[in-house]
């Protein structure tokens, strides 16, 4: 099942759709890893006039594994692999808090992909959020945006459990599909 709409405003998850994720989380730039073809994708994405933002859990600040600055560090080295790409930077949302803490804006709850929707002057009806766990598909349902898997990183696993979703292998194939449609 494929989206036959263009949209106008792409929201990613980081871990898992962008870059490699880890259960240990990733605590510094040297460990982030970019998927292969992800970074490009994304520079597609903007050629096509598609704006793009990313929307990430980092519970990890919150938890105490990396500071703040750590993941400002690593969110740097993303915007540098873009723009040597050729790309622009993007935004980046990120949750900081611990799956406890009964913030809005941890997902499953929609409160990042609303201040990306507001923040763009998008209506929801014209982006797509995607990521690679089902908590990504429900904050998309939440927002009212089109939720998107990916295979990469917990996206098989996620594919086995949910129905009438739309999936591609990885971020560069959503991409060439984005790129395709008129």
């Amino acid at each position: 099942m494929l989206s036959a709409r263009k949209f106008k405003l792409v929201l990613l998850d980081r871990d898992g759709v962008i870059n490699h994720d880890s259960a240990d989380y990733i605590r510094n730039a040297s460990e982030w890893s970019p998927i292969p073809g992800a970074l490009q994708a994304i520079v597609a994405l903007q050629e096509a006039g598609i704006v793009v933002a990313v929307c990430t859990n980092q519970s990890g600040v919150g938890r105490g594994l990396l500071s703040a600055s750590s993941l400002h560090e690593i969110h740097d080295t993303l915007q540098r692999c873009i723009e040597e790409l050729g790309g622009q930077r993007v935004s980046v949302y990120y949750c900081p808090h611990r799956p406890d803490a009964g913030c809005g804006c941890r997902k499953p709850e929609p409160g990042m992909l609303l201040d990306a929707l507001h923040d763009f002057g998008c209506d929801a009806r014209e982006a797509c959020f995607v990521g690679d766990s089902a908590r990504d598909l429900q904050a998309a349902k939440r927002a009212g945006c089109e939720g998107i898997l990916v295979r990469t990183g917990n996206g098989g696993a996620t594919e086995k459990t949910v129905s009438n979703t739309i999936v591609f292998d990885n971020l560069a194939t959503f991409a060439n599909h984005q790129r395709s449609i008129i």
